[in-house]
């Protein structure tokens, strides 16, 4: 097995500290064990930005079929960002 070093905040090396002495093992294997049990939710891949709205293209309906291409035009032509009269 290989070693590796890494810097903790304070109160986690406590936590770490006070268990291996409760239960009379080394930090290292406090650190292992923990590192085991990290659930499963966890260590998965997070979502990008795209898997959050995938299910919501193509979802508005009555916009024209080239508004990514031509976004700067409708923008433009809808007067969007610029102040109004009033």
């Amino acid at each position: 097995m290989r070693t590796l070093t890494v810097r903790l905040p304070e109160p986690l090396v406590a936590a770490i500290e006070a268990e291996s002495r409760v239960r009379k093992i080394s930090k290292s294997d406090v650190v292992w064990e923990r590192l085991r049990h990290v659930p499963a939710r966890v260590r998965q891949r997070r979502p990008s930005a795209m898997d959050s709205v995938a299910d919501l293209i193509g979802s508005v309906d009555g916009l024209p079929t080239d508004l990514s291409g031509r976004r700067k035009h409708y923008l433009k032509a809808t007067r969007y960002g610029q102040k109004r009269a009033g």
